[in-house]
């Protein structure tokens, strides 16, 4: 009897965006980049860079998704206004845009997807999480809220793209800007630096592997 053959890998599909609003970094692709190709929990991490554009953004990640066929996909983005890293809990149907994109896209009360749900949950154990990355030392919470930017146009496509393979597991992650990314000592935003937030990256997909359920904490909003 021949021996059986190796199953393959299973694939981990991680996306970041490029650079926007006049920005030379994006936190989001930079980590990306830097797991590229790494082993997690017995998956190999396959990054892809998005454009920071409506429509083409999920042209692309389609494209990914059929090509990988991933287990595990988790979008990053930058939230400037943030102090952690955010697990994100909902995708909603809506571009409303309050700046226009890269390619001068400004879409405004516009369906991410037309006569889709109106929103859908992340599949993460984001509660999970967020206790582990703070576990880490590394400040981390669940966002209500992904916006109404390109960001949550990706993760409610993302979503959407998914409807009918249960199985995969995804959601959404806002990253915090950089310390390079800083007008100077006087900028007063917070920041954090690369390799904290590729550590963070990598142990939220590491728990999103390992962990089958979430945690029964409380991580609501009273606004």
């Amino acid at each position: 009897m021949s021996p059986a053959s190796p199953l393959p890998t299973p694939v981990i599909l991680l996306t970041g965006f490029e650079p926007f609003g006049g920005d030379s970094l994006n936190p989001s692709w930079e980590v990306a980049l830097a797991l590229n190709g790494a082993l997690v929990a017995g998956a190999r991490v396959v990054s892809v860079c998005l454009p920071c554009r409506f429509g083409e953004s999920l042209v692309l990640l389609r494209q990914a998704l059929r090509q990988h066929r991933p287990a595990l996909v988790l979008c990053l983005g930058l939230a400037a206004n943030r102090a952690e890293l955010s697990l994100e809990r909902l995708a909603v149907n809506v571009d409303d845009a309050r700046i226009p994109d890269n390619a001068g896209q400004q879409p405004v009360d516009q369906p991410v997807v037309a006569g889709a749900p109106v929103a859908y949950f992340s599949r993460l154990p984001i509660k999970a999480i967020v206790q582990g990355l703070q576990a880490l030392g590394l400040p981390a919470g669940v966002s209500q809220s992904a916006g109404t930017f390109v960001c949550n146009h990706v993760y409610f496509g993302l979503m959407h793209a998914l409807r009918r393979r249960a199985q995969v597991r995804a959601g959404f992650m806002h990253l915090p800007l950089l310390p390079e990314m800083l007008a100077g000592p006087a900028d007063g935003r917070f920041s954090l630096a690369l390799a904290q937030q590729v550590a963070g990256v990598r142990h939220a997909l590491e728990l999103s592997l390992r962990l089958a359920n979430d945690l029964p904490l409380s991580q609501g909003a009273l606004a």
